[in-house]
């Protein structure tokens, strides 16, 4: 599990970072990042990086596998989560045919989609 002050959970959270949010994607996975603007009470540096996943019925229609690429995803998120600079919101959605992909995969697509984005932390 992803630490409490790390997670998205509401729908309108979703649906802000969707809306203003960049767009990355990979072959199993896409992000939707969102930088937080300064605010002179809150500077984004101070503010934790939340994450969410969204995963469809169109990756399995298993609940086990949707599941399983869940619990890959923020496990390699968690080990990650040191590495990433404060201050972003991000979504993961996951690619239909996702289901065939192992945990090295993931990991290593993460590492390019935040990459991408300018969230991981430089030499890493």
């Amino acid at each position: 599990m992803l630490p409490s002050a790390n997670r998205l959970r509401h729908r309108k959270d979703f649906s802000a970072i969707y809306r203003s949010g960049l767009r990355y994607s990979s072959k199993h996975l896409g992000l939707t990042a969102l930088r937080l603007k300064s605010v002179a009470s809150t500077p984004p540096e101070n503010s934790p990086i939340c994450i969410g996943i969204s995963i469809s019925l169109k990756v399995s229609k298993k609940a086990v596998v949707r599941n399983r690429i869940k619990r890959q995803l923020r496990s390699a998120l968690r080990y990650m989560l040191p590495q990433l600079r404060p201050g972003w919101r991000l979504v993961f959605t996951v690619q239909p045919g996702a289901h065939a992909c192992d945990y090295g995969e993931f990991l290593q697509e993460l590492k390019q989609l935040l990459t991408k984005a300018g969230v991981l932390v430089d030499g890493y």
